[in-house]
This record gives C-alpha cells, structure tokens and sequence, in this order.
C-alpha cells in the first residue's frame, strides 16, 4: 500500500485526485495499472512543455529546416545568404554537425538535436519546411512536430508531394490550429542554393507570415521575385505538378527536334549543338535549350560526343503521368504531356524495340534533297508553336482544377514564378506573363492576340516539320499530337457527332440536336434516343453527358 499512498500524494500535488474519486480502484491492479501509465504521460507531457519552455529563451531562428540532403543544405544556406537565420535538423543528428561544421561554417545557421530544441529555437509564429522524400515521412514528422506546435505555428512542406496529401494535411492540421503550406520547389540542386521558383500554397493565413523570407529566397527575374501565393490547400503542389509536366512536354519536343536534325537532316552533334546555340538567342531562348547545346557539345575522352554512347532509355519519377492522370479525370485534353509520358514509356523497351528493328519494316531516309537552312528555320517554328499549345493546354488543366478545387489561382504569378530559378524558365514566359496581366480571365493562351499572331505564322512549317517526319519515319508524338490538337480545337465541327451516334446505336446513350435542326420530334436541349435499326426499342440507358 506505500506505493499507492505515494502515488496519491503525488498525483494531489499535480491536481489529478480525479483519478482516485472511486476509492475501490486502489485495490485493482489492473486501475492501478491504468491509473499509472495515464500519470506516465502525463509526466512525459509535462516534462517535454517544460523543456521546450525552458528553451523558449533560445528562440533565436527566423525559419527551420528539416532534412539535409543537398537542396536542404543549398535551400538554408541561400535563406542565410539573404539575411535569415535558419535552424537545420536533421534525422540523423550526425549530418547537422557535420553540416555546420564543413558547408555551414562561419555562417549563422544554427543547429539542433532533437525536435523539442528544434522547435524551441524558432521564434513565433514558428515557420519550419519539411524537405524530405514525399509519402510517409512527411506525415511523420509532422506528427513528431505537432506535441510541440502551438496555434499559429506554420509547417511547410517542400517536398515533391502529390497534391491530394496537401489538401488532406492541410485540412488536418488546421483542424488543429497549425497552418499548413505546400510549396513546389524547382531549379534543383542550382537553384536551391542561388533562387529557385517557389510555388506556395494552402493556409492563406500562413503568407503574410512567410512571404519574405520566400521572396528573398526565390530567383528573381526583372527585379520580381519568382515566387508568389499560389491558392488554397493543396493548390502549390498542383501547379508544381503542371510545371513538372510541362517540363516533360519541352524535353520530349526537343528530343524529337534533336531526332530529325541527326537522322532526317543527317547533321553532327556538334552541328546540332551549332543551331541550339542560335535558338537560344530568339523566341526559344530557354534553361532546357541552353543545357541541351552543352550536352550536345560535350566530348567523351575519346574526342566523340558522349550523347551518343548514352543508352536510349529514359526515366521518370511520376509527376508527369500524376499530370496526365489528372488531365484524365478532369477531362482535360492535356494531349502532349500525355504523348511525352508514352514516350518515355515506349523508350523503355529497350529489348523490345531491338527486336522490333530487325523485323519491322518502314520508310528508309534518304539523303535530304531540299532547302536545309529552310527546313531548320521550319523545324524552330515547330518548335515554338508545339510549346506554345503544350503551355495553352496546362493552363486549360489548372483553370479547370480551381473549378474543380474551389481554389483561386493566381495565373499571371505563375506564369511569373517560372520565369526564372526553375526547370522550364524562358523568355517565353514573359509574354504568358503579360496575356494574362492583360486579361486575367484569359480562357486559353490561343485566344491572346500575341500567342494567336505567333502560332499563325509558325504553322505552315510545322505542317511541313510534321509531314516529312511523317515520310521518313521519324516518330514525332509530340510534334504530331500539338498540332492535332491545334487543329481539333479551331475546328467548328468535329466528328464526335457520329461517335456519339454510334454509343446511341449500341449503347441508347443519347445524343443532342443541333439547334438548327430541331423539331418536335428532335426537340432542342434534351437527350435523344433514337431506334436506330426498329428492333433495338426506345428506353435510353442513361443521361447523356458530353
């Protein structure tokens, strides 16, 4: 009984006595049992308010950062750069020490050890980014976090995370009280450590609070900033989604350019590497240009260019096919990042595709007979048009998603964001920038003055680009599905109208009237059912949805 005694008077001291009102449960073993591991964790959260009240005096960094891989540690020694001190943590303590002691010396970067000294050395309203692998660990950190978070406290994720986990975590965690921001980080490794393009989104209450640090610390092109709110919940991860399947459809035009330049013309690296030099003075003045004429310029040990000894299979993490896929279900015609995930899909079967060339018979090149400089000065126009529909299309899928999301996006400050400090920056994004500065509520890039001139009068060589990739076998999805959909969209009239008739045949699906031809029998704005072959009967199977 001493030790029941001595828990009573321990618990009375804390005012937990509630815990002994029913005096039978001092003789229970299993209450007592209970009884002590509820004081345990009571204990333990005590114990941890007091440590991190105990450090509150150590609050001394502007933000902290979670994870030192490399863009963590470029990330935190850019926002020192700019004035900010940063407190860096990480899992493996032994990489914070290491940090501080190599990359971070001499700097005002300041370390922890734990989570509670973390948190305890961040000044309130606390801000702190999480850049770790996306999935799983981010939501355990922030469960290690939230013990120690007050109401206020900002937890920013800078990871790659798909955007659906960003609208959850930020529905949960304002439920508690902490704002939560999900921020598309790009530029890579570079741009961490110089600018990146930042992408916030999520709690709107949270950007008051870090919005200069992130302005500071993003690239800046023409004396902006190459950051800004994106939109609500989950609304940063999204764009950075669109930008990284944007991406996608610039690499895949590039590469198809690069195709036609080497075996359709029959021209050199470093020939090739000549003419992307002269692109990257004009309209396709770009990151992805620029690094492409390095690479093609770049010699092995042996003096040949290295590109031709790289095996022609390429990877991917995801983010494009997570774009197309929702392309998908928003029924967005997203066509070229979706043909640039295929691509990369198709260039995978290597084996296959080694078989498939000594069996499968096609076109054989011939020495080119035309106009050469014509032809390239074609090929760039192709180039321009196709990037010119590809940003048309993810703007179609991000205005389509602030519908669906009941967000509300910024899109002259996206078309900004990207501008500098980013994969797909360019020149080119000026005047996206500009279109929707001019009007906002822009239904589509090709309806701006500047963008329908342009794509006028870089058709007819696209067309001819196209075609003759066509006759010599080249395959061009990229090229081919820009133009399609330019075509398709401009298009008064599409033959969806027998397509529908036939789901109506087999299926009773309905179909709708053109106004112009409807009557009593085929009234005007209702579905339709037709008996087509007078055996089939008159009941439709559902409402017709287009």
């Amino acid at each position: 009984m001493l030790c029941f005694s001595y828990l009573r008077t321990f618990l009375k001291q804390r005012r937990l006595r509630t815990l002994f009102c029913v005096q039978c449960l001092l003789d229970d073993e299993a209450s007592v049992a209970r009884i002590l591991s509820v004081a345990r964790t009571r204990i333990s959260s005590l114990a941890a308010q007091l440590t991190t009240r105990t450090m509150s005096s150590q609050a001394v960094a502007d933000i902290g950062l979670i994870g030192l891989a490399v863009m963590g540690q470029n990330l935190i020694l850019n926002m020192n750069d700019k004035g900010f001190t940063v407190c860096a943590y990480n899992r493996t303590t032994s990489k914070v020490d290491d940090f501080l002691a190599n990359e971070a010396k001499g700097t005002n970067v300041v370390g922890a050890k734990s989570i509670e000294e973390f948190v305890a050395k961040l000044k309130r309203p606390r801000k702190m980014i999480l850049l770790v692998k996306a999935g799983p660990a981010v939501d355990a950190f922030i469960q290690q976090l939230l013990p120690h978070l007050e109401e206020g406290d900002i937890v920013i994720d800078g990871g790659n995370s798909h955007y659906p986990d960003s609208i959850r975590r930020c529905k949960e965690l304002e439920a508690k009280g902490i704002l939560f921001v999900g921020s598309g980080v790009s530029g890579g490794e570079e741009g961490a450590r110089h600018g990146p393009s930042l992408m916030p989104g999520g709690s709107d209450a949270a950007w008051p609070h870090i919005k200069e640090i992130f302005q500071k610390t993003a690239a800046q092109s023409d004396g902006e900033p190459c950051c800004d709110w994106v939109g609500q919940t989950g609304a940063g991860h999204y764009v950075k989604m669109v930008h990284n399947g944007i991406e996608y459809g610039d690499m895949q035009l590039i590469c198809e350019a690069y195709d036609i330049l080497k075996h359709g013309l029959g021209l050199a690296e470093s020939e090739i590497g000549d003419i992307f030099t002269k692109w990257n003075t004009g309209v396709l003045d770009s990151f992805l240009i620029e690094i492409t004429r390095d690479i093609l310029k770049y010699n092995d040990e042996d003096g040949t260019p290295l590109l031709t000894k790289i095996m022609d299979s390429a990877g991917q993490k995801g983010t494009g096919k997570w774009t197309a896929i929702n392309a998908l279900d928003l029924g967005q015609p997203v066509t070229l990042i979706g043909e640039a995930v295929f691509a990369r899909c198709l260039s995978s079967l290597k084996g296959e595709r080694t078989r498939a060339s000594k069996i499968l018979g096609g076109p054989q090149i011939k020495p080119f007979e035309g106009n050469k400089e014509q032809f390239i000065a074609d090929l760039e126009q192709a180039l321009y048009a196709s990037k010119i529909v590809s940003y048309a299309q993810g703007f179609m899928l991000m205005r389509e998603a602030a519908k669906e999301y009941d967000w509300k996006l910024n899109n002259p400050s996206i078309a900004l964001m990207w501008r500098g400090g980013c994969i797909i920056r360019s020149v080119f994004l000026k005047d996206i920038t500009a279109a929707f500065r001019k009007n906002p509520e822009l239904e589509n890039l090709l309806f701006d003055d500047f963008f329908n001139k342009a794509i006028h009068q870089a058709q007819e060589g696209w067309r001819r680009v196209v075609a003759q990739a066509i006759l010599w076998g080249i395959p061009t999805p990229a090229f081919s599905t820009a133009l399609a959909f330019f075509d398709g969209y401009r298009r008064e009239q599409l033959p969806a109208n027998l397509l529908q008739a036939q789901r109506d045949y087999f299926g009773a699906h309905t179909f709708r009237i053109l106004p112009q031809y409807a009557s009593a029998k085929l009234p005007e704005g209702q579905d339709i059912h037709i008996n087509w072959t007078g055996r089939g009967g008159n009941v439709s199977a559902s409402t017709y949805q287009a």
